[in-house]
């Protein structure tokens, strides 16, 4: 039985103040846009908007192509669906298709629109790695990510970020065939695109790491043993240094799908990580553990 509710009010209102802060982005640039091409700001939006949507309902096919991921029947990996039929009956979540991805890094990912669209992916490397309560554990992380519609969240902060992009590359074209003489606001709004999009950026990497504490929460309340996952966490760390960078190189382009990134060069600062550092996750895990024991 999952674990009664507690929300963390601090996560909650630091991805609240992190969604304010992208709106207020949001809404100078559009005001930017607005003012200097009111006849190119439908245009632009609208552009925009397709990509976001395409990305939306196709994420679940784009990623397993990209990973090389193949759904997997129940009589292919029988204990795998029954874990997650499990799983799936205590967090109150429709069972989602399963794939596995050939990869001799450790690790697992969830994508899809909605609980009823959603695939959980696991590496056939984590599989051999993980006991039965520490994949239970990383299973449930990929579940609460499909719970909280991370994908739909994702997808709507990076709209702002993928708008600027748009009018980063495309300005010096978009004011060659402009037929008036706006070359200085062209590059007033290719500055403004440039410190958009670092500024959006920035905010949607914040999110996408509290969205993998958010997870961390979600899998010790559906399990109740947050210690799995810690330790799960700890294997998945340790194996991942001792695999060849070009095999993490492979699937990197994935990374902010995985539990645990797979980084194949030198270490990132926080700042322009997908996710949180470990030594966190497992501090916020063990926090969630004493709440759990009640002390």
């Amino acid at each position: 039985m999952i674990t009664k509710w507690k929300r963390d009010w601090g996560l909650t209102a630091r991805v609240f103040v992190t969604w304010a802060l992208l709106l207020a982005v949001y809404l100078v640039f559009i005001g930017v846009l607005n003012f200097f091409f009111p006849g190119y700001f439908y245009m632009l939006v609208g552009i925009a908007f397709l990509f976001a949507f395409g990305q939306y309902f196709f994420s679940d096919r784009l990623v397993l192509a990209t990973t090389r991921s193949r759904i997997v029947a129940e009589d292919e990996e029988p204990e795998l669906h029954a874990m997650i039929e499990k799983l799936c009956a205590e967090a109150n979540l429709p069972k989602p298709r399963i794939a596995v991805m050939p990869s001799p890094v450790p690790n697992a990912f969830a994508t899809g629109r909605s609980p009823n669209h959603a695939v959980v992916a696991v590496t056939d490397s984590i599989v051999s790695t993980l006991n039965k309560e520490e994949l239970e554990a990383v299973l449930a992380h990929e579940l609460s990510h499909v719970k909280n519609r991370d994908i739909l969240t994702m997808t709507v902060a990076s709209f702002i970020a993928m708008l600027a992009s748009m009018i980063m590359q495309n300005a010096l074209f978009m004011n060659l065939f402009d037929g008036r003489e706006n070359n200085g606001a062209w590059i007033i709004i290719w500055i403004v695109s440039i410190v958009v999009w670092i500024a959006a950026t920035l905010l949607m990497l914040m999110l996408s790491r509290y969205r993998e504490f958010a997870a961390d929460r979600g899998a010790a309340m559906i399990t109740g043993r947050p210690e799995a996952l810690i330790s799960a966490l700890k294997k998945i760390s340790g194996k991942m240094e001792y695999v060849n960078p070009k095999k993490k190189q492979e699937i990197e382009g994935a990374n902010a799908f995985y539990i645990i990134p797979a980084i194949s060069g030198k270490s990132i600062t926080e700042l322009l990580a997908t996710h949180p550092p470990l030594e966190k996750r497992i501090a916020a895990l063990e926090k969630i553990q004493s709440e759990l024991r009640g002390y």
